[in-house]
Order: C-alpha cells, then structure tokens, then sequence
C-alpha cells in the first residue's frame, strides 16, 4: 500500500504542468524537497528545524531541505539537489527519485524578502543516515496520514521576523507546522489522494 501511495503520487506529479512565478525583479530563486520515504505506517515525510539565525527569515522553524539558488548554478533542479545534500547529506540524485517540481510560489508579503520557490517531490530507495549542516537543528519523519489528517490543522499562534500572529498550522509531535511550508505541504496532500 506504501509504494503504491509513493506511486501514486510519483505519477500525479509527472502528470503536472508546473505554474511559475511572475519574475518581475526584484526577487532571487531558491528550491526544497518534499523528500518521501516508505514505512510500516504508511509513507513519510522528511522536515527539518532550521538553526536560529539571527539573518534568517525562518530561523528556528519548521520547513524542507532547500535554499537559495547560487549565482551560476545552472537551474533550480541543482539548487535542489545541492541545498538536500548540505542540509541533510542525502544525495537525491543517487539514493531515490525525483518526481518533478510542483506550482512556484512568491509570497508577497512586507516582512519576508522577494523570492521565488519552486518546490521539488522526491522519493528515497532506502533511508541513509542523515548528517546535517549547521544550518539545521534537527529533522524528523512525519507520516502523511498525520499530517493530512484535518484533526491535526488548527490554529497556532507563531513568530516570524519577530512578530507573534496566530496562524493556520499543521500540529504533530509537538512541532508546528505553518507559513510557507504548510501551503507546500498542502500541494503534496492534493496530489496524494
């Protein structure tokens, strides 16, 4: 039922002609993987905790392996690729499959900088053992059951770039998830059925 789920998923996303941003400047380009693994409860989820930084927009927060696309780097695809590699030491390119990209998003919002992002579905063959940048605090695998499950969306109140709101969140093991990375999560949940 796992693979045929990652499958399923694999092929929905094929299937998908990808939106992307308007690119009017200014803005810069960064990539994440929604990096999927099967297990005994169904499949599951890669997040990591970003490291609090005090430069960093999402410091301390829930999100995926991903970041800003270099200069000269020849597209998102290798954005992704090496961001997943750094943050986690998974080398996506050689250790799974990657499915495709998903719609771009560009929040437009005062407190967060112009960007663009383009989020990639990945699934891994087996699961390697993780080694994270100093960019990251930690991760953990979520099962999709639970973080689908509509019991688990309420409110939560949050803090970004250093102002408390209540936002909409994805709640699981204590953790919150909310923002950016809930909206690319609820694009994976669309596809998954």
């Amino acid at each position: 039922m796992t693979a045929d789920r990652i499958a399923r998923i694999g092929a929905a996303v094929h299937a998908l002609s990808p939106a992307q941003a308007a690119r009017d400047e200014p803005f810069w380009e960064a990539a994440v993987a929604l990096v999927l693994r099967p297990a005994v409860s169904g499949a599951d989820l890669l997040f990591i905790q970003r490291a609090v930084e005090e430069r960093d927009p999402w410091s301390g927060q829930i999100g995926l392996p991903g970041g800003r696309r270099n200069p000269g780097e020849p597209d998102l695809f290798d954005t992704m690729l090496r961001e997943t590699h750094e943050e986690t030491g998974i080398d996506l390119a050689t250790q799974g499959e990657i499915f495709g990209p998903l719609d771009e998003l560009r929040p437009r919002t005062p407190s967060l900088p112009p960007f663009i992002v383009r989020p990639y579905v990945a699934r891994l063959n087996t699961t390697p053992e993780l080694v994270t940048s100093k960019e990251v605090a930690g991760y953990f695998w979520a099962p999709l059951d639970a973080i689908f499950d509509p019991a688990n969306t309420r409110p939560a109140q949050v803090r970004g770039r250093g102002v408390t709101m209540w936002n909409e969140a994805i709640h699981y093991d204590g953790r919150v998830i909310w923002g950016l990375t809930e909206r690319i999560v609820r694009m994976l949940q669309g596809l998954a059925g």
